[in-house]
C-alpha cells in the first residue's frame, strides 16, 4: 500500500466508526464537495435503512449533530477533508486522495455496504 503506517493507521482508526465509513464512501463516490446536509441524509438513509422521510427529526438531529461535533472534526484532524462549518461544506483534500484506496478496501471489506451510496 501507499503511504506510511501513520497514514494506514489513521484510515483504520477513521474507519472504526459507521457514520464516517458512509462520509467516506460517498466522499470516494462523488469526488467533489458535500454539505453536511447531504452527508447526514445518506448517514440516516444508509444506517437506518429507511427513507429521509420515515425518521424522525431527532435522528435526524442526532446524526447532523455527531458529524458536526465528533465525525468532521476527526477526519479534519486527521488531514482528509477540510470543513468549514459556518459554510456546511466538506472538501476532500490530497490527502484524501492519497489515502483513497487504502479507505475503498477497507469500505469494500464492510459487508454492510453496496456501493454507490447514493446522496
Amino acid at each position: 500500500m501507499s503511504g506510511d503506517s501513520g497514514d494506514f493507521e489513521t484510515v483504520l482508526e477513521l474507519c472504526r466508526d459507521r457514520h464516517r465509513r458512509v462520509v467516506l464512501a460517498v466522499l470516494i463516490d462523488e469526488q467533489r464537495s458535500l454539505t453536511v446536509n447531504d452527508l447526514t441524509k445518506t448517514v440516516v438513509k444508509h444506517v437506518s435503512q429507511a427513507s429521509i422521510t420515515e425518521v424522525s427529526t431527532d435522528v435526524l438531529a442526532q446524526i447532523q449533530i455527531s458529524l458536526h461535533h465528533v465525525h468532521l472534526p476527526k477526519m479534519t484532524e486527521a488531514g482528509l477533508i477540510e470543513y468549514e462549518p459556518e459554510k456546511g461544506i466538506i472538501e476532500p483534500t490530497a490527502k484524501f486522495d492519497r489515502v483513497k484506496p487504502q479507505l475503498s478496501t477497507l469500505i469494500e471489506a464492510d459487508p454492510a455496504f453496496e456501493a454507490p451510496l447514493e446522496l
